[in-house]
């Protein structure tokens, strides 16, 4: 009898676990991308706290997080009985959709503005919408310049091309920076995301931080400069900078794949930095919490010159209600949210190209999530 109580358990963890990438294929999304491998495709984890998770779970936001979501959410639907469906659809549209409440959990790399948290207030009963840093990683600057294995760009430089100011790759700007490389007489191509994300927020967020006058613009996660071509999505934008000779875009490392080449920055630290997950969690530990109460916002350093500080950064955050959580989705968003927050959650990170959390940030966030109500 003990045996097959066993194997009647074997079946239906079995069972679960193919449930779980079942409804993990059939999560909607307007992404092409998927995460690099590493543990994505491993066991999942044993230890994952599932308390009474269950039903299905709606979710918007940053498509600059997606391949971490994808991974996260193979591992927690292996071993809970919960369905999430990310929808990454941008940060404009994860805000919206949960100040609307139409989402119990959204994603965005900006943190909520004081008109957001006002309205989040309506949806999260006696509560606020909060901030919650769970995802880091480098905007990459991704290039295909025939015959150019190796490129290094300033911030100076950064802007003026994606501003329509520097038109050529031989530029004079361009060839300073890069005396030993063949540049080409090719027309830049420069691509901008369509629509409203957070990417093109800290994207631009850098420029206006670290070379203002090239740079002349407020900012935000709509796209403001002169010229260029735009392309829905972090995946978009590398798909077309794949695809077209003397294309340059922006998008997170994780997208950077199939053999798209990223710039390094001159930041004037002692050699121009690469995106590496490493380098952008240098970075952003630099970064302080400005967020009160529960809100764990935080401001980056983006002027950094500290060796091997990539400072084109951005901070993925889910954005919940702090108190005044539904009660049907309440267990499976914190139970979610508990093991992205987890050591195991955040590994997946660095073997999918992003860059886990700071210690002492993500020791806070992890108190946070069991604080929600």
């Amino acid at each position: 009898m003990k045996l097959q109580r066993m194997n009647r358990r074997a079946l239906a963890l079995g069972a679960l676990a193919v449930s779980g990438a079942l409804a993990l294929t059939a999560c909607g999304s307007d992404e092409t991308g998927t995460p690099g491998g590493g543990s994505s495709n491993a066991a999942a984890p044993s230890n994952i706290k599932c308390d009474d998770a269950s039903g299905q779970v709606l979710s918007d936001g940053s498509s600059a997080q997606k391949n971490a979501v994808d991974a996260w959410v193979k591992q927690f639907s292996a071993a809970c009985k919960v369905e999430i469906n990310y929808k990454a659809g941008g940060s404009g549209a994860g805000v919206t959709a949960f100040t609307q409440g139409q989402v119990p959990w959204a994603g965005s790399d900006s943190a909520l503005k004081p008109e957001e948290v006002a309205a989040s207030k309506k949806i999260c009963s006696g509560g606020q919408g909060i901030d919650l840093p769970m995802v880091g990683g480098p905007i990459a600057v991704g290039y295909n310049v025939p015959g150019v294995d190796k490129l290094v760009l300033d911030s100076a430089t950064i802007a003026k091309i994606f501003d329509s100011k520097i038109t050529k790759w031989n530029d004079p700007a361009i060839a300073k920076l890069n005396p030993d490389a063949k540049l080409p007489n090719l027309k830049i191509q420069a691509f901008h995301r369509s629509d409203e994300s957070g990417t093109t927020d800290n994207f631009t967020k850098y420029l206006i931080a670290t070379a203002k006058k090239d740079f002349p613009y407020e900012g935000g996660k709509a796209w403001q400069a002169k010229g260029g071509q735009s392309a829905p999505q972090s995946s978009g934008v590398a798909a077309q900078v794949k695809q077209t000779a003397g294309a340059i875009g922006y998008f997170e490392l994780s997208y950077a794949k199939d053999g798209i080449k990223t710039v390094a920055i001159d930041t004037g630290a002692a050699k121009p930095v690469e995106a590496t997950v490493d380098n952008a969690t240098k970075a952003i530990s630099e970064a302080k919490v400005v967020g009160t109460g529960k809100d764990m916002a935080l401001q980056l350093n983006y002027g950094t010159k500290a060796d091997n500080a990539y400072p084109m950064v951005l901070v993925t955050y889910e954005i919940v209600c702090d108190k005044g959580n539904k009660a049907e989705t309440l267990p499976a968003v914190k139970a979610f949210l508990r093991y992205a927050a987890s050591e195991d959650g955040q590994k997946i990170l660095a073997e999918n190209d992003y860059a886990p959390m700071p210690d002492e940030i993500i020791t806070k966030v992890r108190s946070t999530v069991e604080s929600l109500s």
